[in-house]
């Protein structure tokens, strides 16, 4: 018996966790989805300067804070990255700019500049991820 095997764009290769992560933690799967391409290009073992791992560029204390014991588990990974960016929307009540400026900068940098940071990488970082939903919703409604 032959198994076929079709390989799956790396945008859409995780739709199914991006689907399950949305669902248990009330978040928009197009927001999961900006983040890990802007922090990893769906990448699942992508490592940054600072030491961040997988898809969505997990600290390795986060990683254990969250309960992801395998940064580079996709599943893992973008549960417990989803699982962040949730907590950082509840304490942000809601606001997009400051929970992925926090995400980014982290929570600290965001209360000490009282909002977004200063910091080009991280308003360079807000600004493209709100690019990349902006794009998803008119390809959506242009699909309608």
């Amino acid at each position: 018996m032959t198994a076929e095997y079709i390989a799956v764009p790396a945008n859409q290769a995780y739709d199914g966790i991006i689907a399950e992560a949305a669902a248990a933690y009330d978040i928009d799967a197009n927001l999961i989805r900006a983040v890990m391409q802007a922090e990893s290009a769906f990448n699942p073992f992508a490592v940054s300067r600072a030491g961040a791992e997988g898809l969505m560029q997990l600290m390795p204390d986060l990683s254990d804070e969250m309960g992801v014991s395998n940064s580079f588990d996709p599943r893992e990974n973008i549960m417990g990255g989803a699982r962040y960016l949730k907590r950082l929307l509840d304490y942000h009540n809601g606001n997009i700019d400051l929970a992925l400026a926090s995400y980014n900068a982290g929570p600290g940098n965001v209360e000490r500049y009282g909002g977004v940071p200063p910091f080009r990488e991280t308003r360079r970082y807000v600004k493209t991820i709100k690019q990349i939903l902006a794009e998803r919703k008119k390809r959506s409604a242009d699909a309608d």
